[in-house]
């Protein structure tokens, strides 16, 4: 079984197949044919499916092992057992089954000489582990008949130490039990179907070592079992025995020692590798044509092939795959798992065990304190929220983007339809062009509505039958990065689960590739805001709006609304001062700078012009700003209550208005027409958001769910002339009626590994306070005000928020708990 993907040993299975993996510088499957030929089996069958061409190219026919190698690839995953019935045209005989990533010294011999003595249709080997919790327990009768099994058990479940080690003998007319091209599993299928047909299982209880190689921990241990002689391989091949006064090593042809190389334990050194002067190696293997210079101690760490380690360097613990390099004075005293092709400076340190994923460049004097997965960003995932983002041309490179399609492109069903939009960077088409290219390659049509804004795309989104929709743009905050996002058929952004099932189809790259009469198509769509703006003045009192005539500066940031909306606001009668409408590359990502500088401008020709309102219209359309008419710049938190009280105002039957748990309260108590409902503002679902009838938050995104259920700048600011007519009031008349709050938001950072203890501190200073845990910890003190803390749910930080009704209180409260936050920071979790 050689088919598996390896997920859970990533980064270590980033390039080669789990079975493919070495332990002491030869293949784990290596290991495992070895072990088949001392129980004198000589015809194998290998099944494929991940990276089949590495395995081929090196076991060959199997001539050099003395025995008959027929590859089997199935075309789809059909589980152990449905895996196993593609091979069925080699089984005509008693066979066995046994993983190509396991590590074990049974004697199969005796297994097998166990299941004839039984006459058995099917054994398993049994062994008893001090963890069953990742494996399938099974319990026997004195007859070593199986009476019971469980997959995967909590420690409340369990009934005993003895497992499934995934090891079975079968005759063939087990095979007619496996149904052809289904997906089916031996645990979950075939053997509780053998019990229900009464037909007996046996269990034989194997002595020795067997080990699952499923993680990069479980990879270390086998090697430490190595050196602690607790495993016993064949170490003939593995070259030249040399005893050192407090070692042994192992040297292969043509590696070369300086004779001051200290030895400590067992060292394996593969062949032409070179070792300097003053190294020290204690239990350590190292693989063919690997330089380490002087002064370096390596401890209890494998060492793949061709790895360059400059001088004074120090690893313990550590893991380093094919190719990777690593500058002068590294240290990794606590362990790291670096993947091929990484590259360091010098003076770099590596803390907490942490992984490097493939293709990494570190700067000299980084100190990485945690996984590096994706980007330079040290995330966890290559989703945020529904998006990536990522540098443009470094980590989100056409390549990637052609693998994202892929990955999405699988995941749907064949033939469907995906719309797709951009701004006018040529990152966003290039990335978006490529992107396509892995969508068509699965069988999935594209349809193209090139420039367009986001609430343009995402309502044409909801009202048609594309089943998904991707939009690329220049990141709004870093210049060099790129970010795409991506929504499922009702426009709104994919959730977590989707998330993960796309990634997982990436990184195992489990593309469909369908035939050639089957690729997907490409459709050009033109004049996509057509159906928009019919729809968009359907919502609206336009000829209230027009009867206004309204006077109004608009600073449209050299976006994609360029087009759209300078149209709106002639159709609806406004005399307009329009800024910034043209395309400009470079200004398309807005710094906090600029962003400033925008402000003041807005604002100081809202004042020399008497305007009625300004709006600094954000680049990609979904959120925008507002400045009085006495040019007074509105906060995010502050334009959310403008909204609240005006739908107050207006309405004389109740609304209902949906803001996130740290939107401030200062209204609440006021409110006749309006019930608020607080609540995690991601992952809403259509039907809520229907139910609602205004949606906002502090990033100044709003929803008037009778227009569209997405964020729209366009409609929301247009929507606020409206409401503002119906008023009869100014914009800075209405902000000034809104009682004073003091109102605060400050991120902190915080290691990942120590937001649940933060969580644990802030409940506990709860627990004699009125708390709620909707979204993080709100803590309601006296006075009407709060302060709640919420760990950021991508990077290792914290936000703190707070609200009172007295400034001098409220920077005393804010203070309090940050120093407290800082106080719990610096203790021991």
């Amino acid at each position: 079984m050689a088919g598996g993907f390896g997920t859970r040993m990533q980064p270590l299975t980033s390039t080669l197949p789990k079975p493919m993996l070495p332990v002491l510088n030869k293949p784990i499957m290596e290991h495992v044919i070895e072990l088949l030929c001392k129980a004198n089996i000589t015809e194998l069958v290998v099944l494929l499916y991940f990276k089949p061409e590495v395995i081929k190219s090196y076991f060959g026919n199997g001539n050099k092992y003395n025995v008959k190698i027929n590859y089997v690839l199935p075309d789809d995953d059909y589980g152990t057992a449905g895996a196993v019935k593609k091979a069925a045209k080699y089984l005509k005989d008693t066979f066995i089954v046994i993983s190509g990533d396991i590590i074990t010294d049974f004697d199969l011999s005796k297994i097998i000489n166990f299941h004839h003595q039984r006459k058995s249709k099917a054994t398993i080997t049994l062994t008893s582990v001090e963890d069953p919790l990742q494996f399938g327990i099974v319990i026997t009768d004195k007859s070593d008949k199986i009476v019971k099994f469980l997959e995967k058990p909590g420690w409340g479940e369990v009934f005993s130490d003895t497992i499934n080690t995934g090891i079975y003998i079968f005759e063939p007319e087990i095979l007619e039990l496996i149904p052809e091209n289904k997906n089916y599993d031996f645990s979950k299928n075939l053997f509780p179907l053998m019990q229900t047909n009464k037909m007996d299982i046996y269990g034989y209880k194997a002595v020795g070592y067997w080990k699952d190689i499923g993680n990069p921990n479980a990879y270390r241990e086998v090697h430490m079992d190595v050196f602690n002689k607790k495993l016993h391989l064949n170490l003939e091949y593995c070259g030249e025995k040399v005893e050192y006064p407090k070692g042994i090593l192992y040297k292969g042809k043509k590696a070369v020692l300086n004779k001051d190389v200290r030895i400590e334990g067992m060292v394996v050194i593969g062949e032409n590798t070179i070792i300097k002067q003053g190294t020290y190696l204690r239990n350590t293997i190292i693989g063919s044509n690997c330089i380490i210079e002087e002064g370096c101690e390596i401890s209890n760490s494998i060492i793949w092939s061709e790895v360059v380690i400059k001088k004074y360097s120090i690893f313990n613990n550590s893991i380093l795959c094919n190719k990777t390099r690593f500058g002068k004075f590294t240290m990794a005293k606590s362990g790291c798992v670096v993947a091929e092709n990484t590259e360091t400076g010098d003076h770099v340190v590596f803390e907490q065990d942490v992984m490097i994923w493939p293709n990494k460049i570190i700067e000299e004097h980084s100190i990485i304190s945690s996984n590096l997965i994706w980007g330079d960003k040290w995330k966890r995932s290559i989703f945020e929220g529904g998006k990536v983002s990522a540098r443009t041309n470094i980590e989100l490179s056409p390549e990637i983007a052609t693998k994202l399609g892929s990955a999405i492109g699988s995941m749907l069903p064949k033939g469907s339809k995906v719309l797709l939009g951009r701004d006018y960077h040529r990152a966003a088409r290039m990335l978006k062009r490529a992107f396509i290219s892995g969508l068509l390659s699965t069988g999935i049509n594209s349809v193209d509505t090139r420039l367009t804004s986001l609430p343009i795309l995402r309502y044409n989104l909801a009202i048609h039958n594309e089943v998904f929709g991707v939009y690329f743009k220049q990141s709004s905050i870093y210049p060099t990065h790129t970010e795409i996002l991506f929504f499922d058929g009702s426009s709104l952004l994919i959730d977590t689960n989707m998330e993960k099932s796309i990634e997982r189809i990436f990184y195992k790259e489990n593309f469909r590739r369908v035939s050639h009469d089957e690729i997907g198509n490409i459709y050009d769509v033109f004049n996509i805001e057509n159906e928009y703006l019919e729809h968009f003045y359907t919502t609206l009192n336009a000829d209230l709006i027009k009867a206004k005539h309204f006077k109004v500066v608009i600073n449209l940031l050299n976006g994609t609304t360029n087009e759209i909306y300078p149209l709106i606001l002639n159709q609806l009668n406004t005399s307009s001062i329009v800024l910034n409408a043209y395309h400009d590359e470079s200004k398309i990502s807005h710094t906090y700078h600029s962003m400033e500088e925008e402000k003041l401008q807005t604002s100081a020709i809202i004042k020399t012009t008497n305007s009625d309102i300004g709006f600094i219209i954000h680049p990609h359309g979904e959120s925008f700003s507002v400045i009085t008419d006495k040019g007074e710049y509105i906060t995010g938190d502050l334009l959310l209550m403008i909204f609240i009280k005006i739908l107050d105002m207006l309405n004389d039957k109740k609304r209902t208005v949906f803001l996130p748990t740290m939107a401030p309260t200062v209204l609440d108590s006021s409110l006749k027409n309006i019930n608020i409902i607080r609540g995690k503002f991601y992952a809403l679902k259509t039907d809520f958001i229907r139910s609602c009838d205004f949606i906002g938050n502090l990033d100044k995104e709003y929803i008037f769910p009778e227009h569209s259920i997405s964020p729209d700048a366009i409609y929301a600011s247009i929507k606020l002339l409206e409401l503002l007519t119906l008023t009869g009031k100014s914009i800075s008349s209405i902000k000034e009626e809104i009682p004073y709050y003091y109102f605060n938001h400050n991120i902190i950072g915080c290691p990942i590994e120590k937001k649940g203890f933060l969580m644990r501190k802030m409940s506990e200073e709860s627990m004699d306070e009125k708390a709620s845990f909707v979204d993080g910890i709100k803590i309601e003190l006296t006075g009407e005000r709060w302060v709640l803390m919420v760990p950021d749910q991508y990077s290792p930080n914290i936000h703190l928020f707070i609200e009172s009704k007295d400034k001098k209180d409220g920077v005393e409260l804010f203070n309090e708990y940050k120093n407290k936050i800082y106080k719990w920071l610096g203790e021991k979790s």
